[in-house]
């Protein structure tokens, strides 16, 4: 059979011209700016750790033992690479190891072939060097910059699983194909709770194999991140430790129907990408004759799952004519929605999170954190400036924490192997903040904040030429009542939420990613006055509008920004609502103590909708995610109010065609006011 690295090799050429052409951008951007320092000034664990995790390892080599297959308790088979350390005389380590496992959905082959790329000589060094060299800052495409330091942040090697120089340090590491992906056998459950029992069983097994001690933790990102959140919940005895990198634990508030718009952007790509990715054949066996009908059959039986739900959810004309996958969808008891709803409360293993302001899971990171029920220490946070491309991205120099790989190496030394080198003093929560930079903190929201309403106010700030409306945002209500009108359109192609939503595709577009003046030639705009001290906003936002509808629904986006002194708009953080979605489930909110939503709970059921009355006031709560931002002196707070994020979320297509694309009305009153609920340390406005 040939390997991942034999295979890879057809890659390598293609490869190789990549690094030519960033090669060139670095001399580039050497003759035209200053590279970035990479010196270690501020986090003092972050040259010990590299140094631990990049030097010398305990064994030189590295084994594959290719499709092992791993049984599960109703006979379908697993496929899995089983990575173990081999010693200076060439032979596979027999004492009994620690044992990392990964479950993906994106096929091992992938994540190997990525791998055996990594492993050309001195490719993986040259390419973080010149990713390294190049400097972004201050051109039109920083964003693209920004997106490069995923390669030297430790991401490829933490996402994918796939560390050599952890399994030279002394681990074995398992990489399964999901039940249904890649090679193994199956239906794609999407986190069902088959595929959850299936998680602690290879946990389990590679337990109780003669190359393991016993000891199991688990790695990897997004899809792997949350399947270690789930193992996590109701963990087996031999899992002792979890590193998610960029998990979700509420996926329908994230991604499936943030704010009951169905997510249009990430959702399609990634169903796409995982349905084909798991339609790829096992070449080898077929040229060998062990060929697995079994799993064709199967792929041929479900080639596309979950399409079908989200082709209802975009094509369904009436809520009359609601099939049942999309109902179940709509269903807060249905397995679907049980399938994607986290429980970060029944959490009982180490684990450390790594999250990022304006990646698609954003809104579960610090609130997953939050909910675990250990003492910090035994959990952890890093929350960075990135999206879902390029977590790791702004790590491992300066004041900022190390890269993935090093802090994943350090936590899996503490918990696995009893090796602690100082990771229980990191932290417990850092963050980068953004307006300012890395901020380490002992809670979240941060202790001195409080909550403060800002009201909405027409009159002009005199801020922007640039939007449809330009507002006030006063820390006292209105004196006068105005309605202010905005209509359905299409800027918010030019946005951050654009950005989030296609996982920082998009996010090399400074003038879209980084700026909302564009976006906002369709929005309203409330905006404060200049802050005259430092003013740190920490927490989940809520944004309370008072609003009237032409149609018999409607649709609600919502950004918070931090407006520089040469008037760029940039998002801070951001929330939606489609109008018959708005009821609030009081017993999952958060309330301040002034008594006003700080985090409101919308079920996002057909249970709990609640119909719009053309032309009659309809209160709406809008949650916003979570943040932490600093802005300075001469900066002032705006919000953003569209009626709209399209390409991100649309309502779903029932609700969509009640809105009828029509205008909707903001009121601004003094008797019923319209404001956010803004958790600062000193008043905005």
């Amino acid at each position: 059979m040939l390997s991942g690295r034999e295979v890879a090799r057809l890659f390598i050429r293609t490869f190789r011209r990549a690094v030519v052409v960033a090669a060139a951008a670095a001399m580039i951007v050497g003759a035209t700016g200053t590279a970035a320092s990479q010196e270690s000034t501020g986090n003092t664990h972050t040259e010990e750790w590299t140094a631990l995790h990049d030097g010398p390892q305990e064994y030189p080599e590295i084994h594959i033992d290719w499709d092992v297959p791993i049984q599960m308790s109703d006979g379908v088979l697993l496929k899995a690479n089983v990575y173990r350390p081999v010693d200076s005389s060439r032979s596979v380590v027999e004492q009994p190891l620690p044992t990392i496992v990964n479950l993906t959905p994106y096929t091992k082959l992938l994540t190997n072939l990525v791998d055996s790329a990594l492993a050309v000589p001195g490719l993986q060094s040259l390419t973080m060097d010149l990713v390294r060299r190049i400097n972004l800052s201050g051109t039109p495409v920083s964003g693209f910059g920004d997106l490069l330091h995923a390669l030297d942040g430790g991401t490829v090697r933490t996402v994918l699983g796939i560390d050599d120089n952890l399994i030279r340090s002394g681990y074995t590491l398992v990489v399964a194909d999901v039940r249904g992906t890649g090679f193994s056998q199956g239906s794609w459950e999407t986190l069902g709770e088959r595929e959850q029992l299936d998680t602690r069983e290879v946990i389990n097994w590679a337990a109780a194999q003669p190359w393991s001690n016993g000891d199991v933790a688990m790695s990897g990102g997004s899809y792997a991140g949350i399947n270690q959140l789930r193992a996590a919940e109701n963990a087996p005895a031999a899992l002792k430790a979890i590193f998610p990198v960029e998990p979700g634990s509420d996926l329908m508030r994230d991604v499936v129907a943030p704010g009951g718009g169905v997510g249009t952007t990430f959702l399609p790509l990634w169903l796409s990408n995982v349905n084909q990715l798991k339609l790829l054949p096992d070449v080898q066996s077929m040229l060998n004759g062990t060929f697995d009908w079994k799993w064709f059959h199967e792929r041929l039986s479900d080639p596309s799952t979950n399409v079908d739900l989200l082709t209802q959810a975009l094509l369904t004309p009436s809520l009359d004519d609601i099939p049942p996958a999309l109902e179940s969808a709509l269903d807060d008891d249905s397995p679907f929605r049980q399938g994607i709803r986290g429980h970060p409360e029944r959490i009982t293993v180490p684990t450390f999170v790594y999250g990022g302001w304006h990646d698609i899971f954003a809104n579960s990171a610090t609130k997953l954190y939050n909910a675990i029920p250990l003492p910090p220490g035994k959990k952890q946070l890093v929350v960075g400036d990135t999206y879902h491309a390029n977590p790791g991205a702004g790590t491992g120099y300066g004041v900022a924490p190390p890269r993935l790989d090093v802090m994943q190496r350090v936590w899996f030394d503490k918990w696995l192997k009893g090796i602690d080198h100082g990771v229980n003093d990191f932290g417990p929560i850092n963050l980068w903040e953004q307006g300012g930079g890395w901020v380490t903190m002992a809670q979240f929201p941060q202790h001195d904040v409080n909550y403060r309403r800002v009201y909405l106010d027409a009159a002009p700030s005199g801020s922007t030429d640039d939007s449809l409306y330009d507002g006030s945002l006063k820390n006292v209500k209105p004196t006068g009542k105005a309605s202010l009108t905005v209509a359905p359109g299409l800027t918010t192609v030019c946005s951050r939420d654009t950005a989030q939503g296609s996982a920082g595709m998009t996010a090399v577009f400074d003038i879209c990613a980084k700026d909302s003046r564009i976006a906002e030639r369709n929005g309203l705009t409330f905006t404060s006055a200049e802050t005259t001290e430092r003013t740190v906003i920490s927490g989940p936002i809520n944004v309370h509008l008072n609003t009237i509808h032409d149609a018999t629904d409607g649709y609600w986006n919502v950004t918070v920004n931090d407006v520089t002194p040469d008037g760029a708009s940039i998002v801070l953080s951001t929330g939606q609502l489609t109008s018959s979605m708005r009821a609030v489930d009081d017993s999952k909110s958060v309330r301040s103590a002034n008594g006003d939503y700080t985090a409101p709970f919308n079920p996002i059921t057909l249970d709990s909708m609640r119909p719009v009355v053309p032309g009659k006031p309809t209160t709406l709560d809008i949650a916003v995610i979570p943040t932490q931002a600093v802005l300075e002196p001469g900066h002032r707070l705006r919000v953003d109010v569209f009626a709209g994020n399209s390409p991100k979320a649309l309502a779903f297509r029932p609700m969509l065609n009640n809105t009828k694309m029509k205008p909707q009305h903001l009121s601004l009153d003094p008797d019923a006011p319209s404001f956010v609920n803004l958790p600062t340390n000193r008043a905005v406005g």
